[in-house]
């Protein structure tokens, strides 16, 4: 048997109802939603349960909505006694990742991630940055597109390379588009706009970076007990004072997820279980490599499913 890595969604995965049935099933889910609305002051499970959806897609709301889902459902799946040898998040997925790995306690992460999404909405005023994803072409012409676009004081850069062929770029709208032309020009096969609130990983997000130090720095942070692998730099993570260091530069540097993937199979992990509304993740890790197993836990009856299809029942 080789190892098992636990991966998590990050935004855009959200949906209103999610992580309401395993929340009705399990008094240890209803536990981690209530915990939620009591750090934040305010009822997110409501707006994670009933909507409406504009309302949860919004940054501040998204990011806790998705963290709590995450893991109240790894709640209910970790009682099968599957263990990760290795965690992973996209993007906000990061923070679910340390708390499953106990280098941050849920109550903190959930208002740290609030905190950043706040933070994230006002660095760019809405409209004036946003995100395309550009298919078929790979990021060292991808880089040269968005080099050039930048010296023409338009700037844009690569945010999330997620898979081979697929990656996303993100800085000012005018940068933006200027790249999405050019990139199909250059033999991209397609650019599709992202429905987001602004620039996110893109040097665009400075400023929040710097807001949300303060905030990171008031919350505790420990030793990771199961290592992280980071999305800033592709490698294990369990250093405190390294994974507050990396946190912050994450709001502005490119996630390396199918670096990480790739990482996590060098370590000889064989078994990917997505766990967090979606399959997002689980789509991404079979384009990287399509030997490994992936899983997705989202409720009750996949919890099931994937208990028994790993311990082989």
């Amino acid at each position: 048997m080789g190892k098992i890595a636990f991966v998590f969604p990050g935004q855009g995965s959200q949906t209103v109802g999610m992580g309401q049935s395993i929340a009705e099933a399990s008094p240890e889910a209803k536990g981690i939603f209530e915990k939620a609305d009591s750090r934040l002051g305010y009822s997110l499970s409501n707006i994670t349960f009933n909507g409406p959806q504009e309302e949860l897609t919004l940054t501040t709301n998204a990011q806790p909505a998705l963290l709590t889902t995450s893991i109240a459902i790894l709640k209910v799946f970790s009682e099968s006694g599957i263990q990760a040898d290795y965690t992973a998040g996209h993007s906000l997925g990061e923070y679910t990742a340390l708390v499953a790995s106990e280098a941050i306690k849920f109550e903190d992460a959930v208002y740290a991630v609030h905190k950043r999404g706040q933070y994230m909405e006002e660095a760019v005023p809405n409209g004036e940055g946003t995100m395309a994803a550009i298919l078929g072409m790979d990021r060292e012409a991808l880089q040269e597109v968005t080099q050039q676009i930048s010296e023409q004081g338009h700037p844009v850069q690569l945010a999330n390379l997620n898979c081979p062929g697929q990656i996303v770029i993100s800085g000012a709208r005018k940068g933006v588009e200027l790249a999405c032309e050019l990139a199909k020009e250059k033999g991209a096969k397609r650019a599709l706009p992202l429905q987001v609130s602004g620039p996110f990983h893109s040097e665009l997000m400075k400023p929040a970076a710097e807001k949300f130090k303060a905030e990171l720095a008031s919350i505790q942070i420990q030793d990771a007990e199961i290592p992280v692998i980071a999305n800033v730099t592709a490698d294990i993570l369990t250093n405190a004072k390294e994974i507050s260091e990396k946190l912050i530069e994450q709001l502005y540097s490119p996630v390396l997820w199918e670096d990480s993937v790739k990482k996590m199979i060098e370590l000889g992990v064989d078994t990917f279980v997505e766990v967090g509304p979606g399959k997002v993740l689980s789509g991404l890790v079979k384009k990287v490599d399509r030997s490994v197993n992936t899983y997705a836990v989202q409720d009750l009856d996949s919890c099931k499913e994937v208990i028994k299809a790993i311990k082989g029942e």
